[in-house]
């Protein structure tokens, strides 16, 4: 697989050295002799919706590998590189439906027969050696029949599939997009494609969840996307209802799913009730039962959340339950109104970050009826229902919905400081004023007045008319006195 992996590993890394800050995206796309109706009735879609996806969740500086792939055959190379550029101005779906607008099933080298399908070695090369461990995206477009070698027992071709996803460490976010298609070849028909997505690394997975946000997959995929992995995390959603018994203290959501308490600055409830709506995220599992339990983690403590009830059962995808919980408030960490955190809050808000943990212990998980039926008519005979479960090592989860705790502290306290800071500015200012103003004092020396003029602070010299020293003058804040008053020296303050 070395051999035949290393073109498309080297076209992509080309493409990766241009845009270092983007995910690439890998489009392998199966040309195995299973999808001949896909390729031979002139009404397929297939092509076409191909060419939309990549268009719509590729953008300008991501790197594209787009690749058929079957089975790897000596002389016959799978993946098979078709395209590699990095996205720029030029639409990418015009490109990508050009390079496969010629694309064929394939033919084993030496002879008529239709090339096997090997679903888990397509995976791996461009995991392992196309992406060599680093962040991206794989899109898998395939009729979800994995028979390596003719291999009849494609239900277990699937699993072995199956644990690649789940037991693997490089893929870390799975979806499958099971599509209807019904399509008339001339050897086999077909009633539905499906459409994986694997994220490879944290990045990846990232990448993958601002692709669904966005709404782009959605632009050409309208179904749901079933979820394969992982399932042990974000497996529900805690959606508030309302608070109750907890005055001055309001709970909203905002746009990225952030709990936001909304406290006063005097509020001191030590508990808020809490009623939410649980909802099961994991489509398409029913969670048919699990043990629950909760904690808050806010300014800096853990304390649990005493919920209403300690078991789910049957909660199917997109079903909300209702679950009451009692929920303690961080008011001992709130700052007093006169702190220097509240005070550099005023008019804003003081924010205490923090989270929400609800785990679910002992779970058990169901593939939906709906799901099922669905499955079956989309891929008649394929064993994928029974085997579209998840591993038996997935027993627990936990949700993590994040908190703001907002104290909003007025202007008051604030103004306050800053009017007693500007009175005590004033208070100085008159004092050093008072200190520098010269101070106008008569003194009568030998009957004869005089005008003196002194500051605050400093001490000057009385003479007689002869010239001789009789007194000295201090000068203060509050007046003025006489010292060192030569004996019989006629000197006085005032007339």
């Amino acid at each position: 697989m070395k051999t035949i992996a290393r073109p498309l590993a080297a076209a992509l890394l080309a493409g990766v050295s241009l845009c270092a800050q983007a995910v690439p995206q890998v489009f392998l796309v199966q040309n195995s002799g299973w999808m001949e109706p896909f390729y031979s009735d002139p009404k397929s879609p297939f092509k076409p919706l191909v060419a939309a996806l990549a268009g719509s969740v590729v953008q300008p500086g991501d790197a594209l590998v787009l690749a058929s792939f079957n089975q790897a055959r000596e002389g016959a190379p799978s993946p098979r590189a078709l395209l590699s550029f990095k996205a720029g101005e030029e639409p990418v779906r015009a490109r990508v439906a050009q390079a496969i607008s010629s694309l064929d099933t394939a033919r084993k080298p030496g002879g008529a027969a239709l090339a096997d399908t090997d679903l888990g070695e397509a995976v791996r090369a461009a995991t392992e050696q196309v992406l060599k461990g680093q962040p991206g995206i794989v899109w898998l477009v395939t009729n979800n029949r994995n028979s390596p070698n003719n291999d009849q027992a494609t239900a277990t071709r699937n699993r072995e599939f199956y644990a690649l996803i789940h037991g693997g460490d490089a893929i870390t976010k799975a979806l499958a997009f099971p599509l209807r298609m019904p399509v008339q070849g001339k050897h086999y028909s077909a009633n539905g494609l499906m459409v994986y997505a694997f994220a490879v690394g944290p990045q990846g997975a990232a990448a993958l969840d601002a692709l669904l946000a966005s709404g782009r997959i959605a632009r050409v995929i309208t179904e749901p996307p079933a979820r394969l992995k992982p399932l042990d995390r974000d497996t529900v959603r805690l959606a508030p209802r309302r608070v109750v018994n907890a005055p001055g203290v309001s709970f909203t959501s905002d746009a990225r799913g952030v709990l936001r308490a909304d406290v006063a600055p005097d509020a001191r409830t030590p508990q808020a009730r809490i009623d939410w709506n649980l909802e099961n995220t994991m489509y398409p599992y029913t969670i048919s039962s699990a043990t629950l339990s909760a904690r808050s983690l806010l300014a800096g403590e853990s304390r649990p959340i005493a919920l209403d009830t300690q078991r789910v059962r049957a909660l199917a995808p997109g079903q909300p339950a209702p679950l009451g919980s009692s929920m303690a408030l961080p008011v001992a960490q709130i700052p007093d109104k006169w702190s220097l955190a509240a005070l550099k809050s005023a008019g804003s808000a003081y924010v205490l970050p923090g989270r929400i943990e609800l785990h679910l212990a002992d779970q058990q998980l169901a593939l939906s009826q709906a799901f099922r039926q669905r499955m079956t008519a989309l891929f008649p005979g394929d064993p994928l229902p029974d085997i579209f479960i998840p591993p038996a090592r997935v027993q627990a989860s936990t949700a993590v919905l994040p908190v703001e705790v907002r104290v909003h502290y007025g202007m008051g306290p604030l103004l306050a400081l800053v009017g007693a800071l500007l009175a005590l500015l004033a208070l100085l200012a008159a004092a050093a004023w008072a200190w520098a103003r010269p101070r106008k004092v008569q003194v009568t020396v030998d009957e004869e007045m005089r005008t003196m003029r002194g500051r605050a602070g400093t001490t000057q010299a009385i003479h007689d008319r002869h010239g001789e020293q009789v007194a000295q003058l201090k000068t203060t804040l509050f007046g003025h006195r006489l010292l060192d008053v030569r004996e019989g020296a006629q000197v006085r303050l005032g007339r």
